[in-house]
């Protein structure tokens, strides 16, 4: 990192770290993370199970702290620009827990966007409806989300991602479930983005 300036001076990025420590409970599960992600780039995090791609995913979106180093994501610390950040973590309990239609869960993408008493917009219905055809998801939109097959819920999940219009997307085993089909519109919907 010596040819990059300071944190959070000189020119931007997407995520940034430097001497980064994740783990749970204090215990480290990676430490020593060098990390610079500019706008505009993709990055794979491939390992084992068990090697910590999860924990530094949670860590970058703010739903654990880090326990040591220097992390930031879009200039400030994880979590503190829900709007411009979507996650998709590699588990979704919610279509088991709920009774939700494939579309609600999609809808939840735009909730950042609305506020907490908000309500949904044209572009919000527009963004809704693009994101659902684009993982070619519109025929599940009426669904529940808990009749649906593993991969027709991960293309619902990825569709609610999308719906997020996130600046960083964050995904943790993002084809997990996927056919070939879906696969490819995953490749596609998210080398636009």
């Amino acid at each position: 990192m010596s040819s990059e300036p300071p944190m959070g001076q000189g020119r931007p990025t997407a995520i940034r770290a430097a001497g980064l420590v994740v783990g749970y409970k204090g215990d480290p599960v990676v430490s020593g993370i060098e990390l610079i992600v500019r706008p505009g780039t993709s990055l794979a995090l491939v390992g084992t199970n068990g090697s910590g791609k999860s924990t530094l995913l949670k860590t970058l979106v703010g739903l654990q702290p880090r326990l040591g180093g220097e992390l930031a994501v879009l200039g400030g610390e994880p979590g503190s620009s829900p709007k411009r950040v979507g996650y998709l973590s590699q588990f979704h309990a919610s279509g088991f827990i709920l009774p939700l239609r494939s579309i609600d869960v999609v809808r939840m993408g735009r909730f950042p966007h609305q506020g907490l008493l908000g309500r949904a917009t044209s572009e919000d219905h527009d963004i809704v409806a693009w994101a659902l055809d684009t993982m070619g998801a519109t025929d599940l939109a009426t669904k529940p989300l808990r009749s649906l097959s593993g991969g027709q819920r991960q293309r619902v999940h990825l569709a609610q991602v999308l719906a997020r219009r996130a600046d960083v997307i964050l995904l943790d085993e993002p084809n997990a479930g996927l056919d070939a089909g879906g696969r490819e519109r995953y490749l596609e919907a998210f080398a636009a983005e």
